[in-house]
């Protein structure tokens, strides 16, 4: 999807990953009045009325996409949490030097190791890791830690006040290494989290550490050459010696979509090669047998979304990812640890199918390379969990961007001082 003038209903549900049924909604509360086109009576939006939104100012952004940046030095990164990889893959893709990994799964620690036999992987628990021999030589770290709830009360917290939580031990490895930057990601849900109070400790915590903490961002996947309506909240930590800021990456100006993702095309050079994956059963099958692209299990006849949806049926929400096949000409929902749980269907548009796990990797654009070690369970776990990788090296040119800036006015002052002392 390019930028134009005018966008269906399905477009701007699109763009902003919400569902038709919300769109409507707002259509009839006057939240986003929609037009109607003359022959058919359909919705139709004006990118002007766009504008208020602000993840869609890139609609209205006339400059051409520069994101690609070369790194003025060698920075190293260490990452925590890492997983199969989608960070590591995309901070890689962008010039920066992943010089450790730490990851407790050990078929995810396999899969670094087979992929990335130079890269130092440090299977285990977090808890048993010290990094202070690298106080120094760390530029970055990154991790993707769960959020788990500590007490937050409005008061300002120290680092013990979240021991025994996996962010202590991401805060604890930045006290012991004091990087110029360190990246958290999370899921969306940290930021309303007990109330948004673990959020706010959080950021109290790597502020008394010495980090000014940035305005925690959401970065939506689709709008970094990701085809898939994936939400990642971003926590940025600046030590607060370094007075120049991190600048968030910006969004591309083409939405990719399944076809994308599975074809050849844009995204990759050949359609998407062969691989294992999981099946329904055969109760399952049926139903979305008869299920169109695009659809879920609203269109299926009354009596069988009663049957299918059982309780669920009478409540609220529109539910839109149970039975639901995924349609060529949309970005995937946001892919799940299981590819055929009954709220997380992610059905194969043209065959009556979960996603194969080649296919699952496409869609978090994992280059087709890509080993993924253990049991076709564990694979799709892997990708599940994973950061897309097209969406971290937008990230990690960011990263670069403001490394090089750190670096420049190092070397500044370096020769400040030496033109002193001739």
């Amino acid at each position: 999807m390019g930028i134009k003038d005018y966008y269906s209903l399905s477009e701007v549900a699109e763009l902003l990953g919400k569902s038709p049924e919300t769109l409507r909604r707002w259509d009839n509360n006057g939240k986003l009045t929609a037009l109607r086109e003359p022959m058919s009576n359909y919705r139709i939006y004006k990118k002007e009325q766009l504008k208020i939104f602000d993840e869609l100012s890139y609609l209205f952004n006339n400059d051409t996409e520069t994101s690609t940046i070369s790194p003025k030095g060698s920075f190293n990164v260490l990452e925590l949490f890492a997983g199969a990889g989608g960070l590591a893959i995309g901070l890689e893709q962008a010039g920066l030097k992943c010089i450790a990994l730490n990851e407790i799964d050990h078929w995810a620690a396999e899969t670094l190791r087979i992929n990335r036999p130079n890269w130092n992987v440090l299977e285990g628990d977090i808890k048993d890791l010290s990094f202070i021999s690298q106080k120094g030589k760390i530029d970055v770290v990154t991790g993707g830690f769960p959020c788990q709830s500590f007490s937050y009360a409005g008061k300002k917290l120290g680092l013990e006040d979240a021991r025994g939580t996996l962010f202590y031990e991401f805060a604890r490895v930045v006290d012991e290494t004091r990087p110029k930057i360190c990246i958290g990601e999370n899921v969306r849900g940290l930021l309303s989290h007990d109330s948004g109070d673990t959020l706010k400790g959080m950021i109290s915590i790597l502020d008394g550490l010495g980090y000014r903490v940035l305005e925690p961002k959401v970065l939506k996947a689709i709008y970094f050459k990701v085809p898939q309506k994936r939400e990642r909240l971003i926590l940025v930590g600046i030590r607060k010696d370094i007075e120049y800021d991190f600048e968030y990456p910006k969004p591309s100006k083409q939405i990719f979509t399944l076809k994308h993702a599975l074809k050849k095309g844009d995204l990759y050079s050949t359609d998407v090669p062969p691989s294992p994956g999981a099946k329904y059963p055969e109760s399952k099958r049926k139903i979305l047998d008869l299920i169109p692209p695009g659809g879920y299990w609203r269109d299926l006849p009354l009596d069988l979304q009663k049957q299918y949806m059982q309780k669920s049926f009478y409540l609220g929400g529109g539910k839109t990812g149970m039975a639901r096949r995924i349609s060529w000409e949309e970005p995937s929902l946001t892919l799940t640890c299981s590819p055929a749980q009954k709220q997380t269907e992610r059905c194969h548009p043209d065959e009556t199918r979960p996603f194969t796990v080649r296919e699952y990797a496409r869609i978090q654009t994992f280059p087709d390379e890509w080993e993924f070690a253990g049991p076709v369970s564990a694979h799709y776990k892997q990708i599940g969990n994973a950061v897309p990788v097209n969406m971290a090296r937008e990230i990690g040119f960011s990263i670069v961007k403001f490394l090089n800036l750190v670096q420049k006015h190092k070397e500044e002052n370096e020769l400040a001082i030496q033109h002193q002392n001739v």
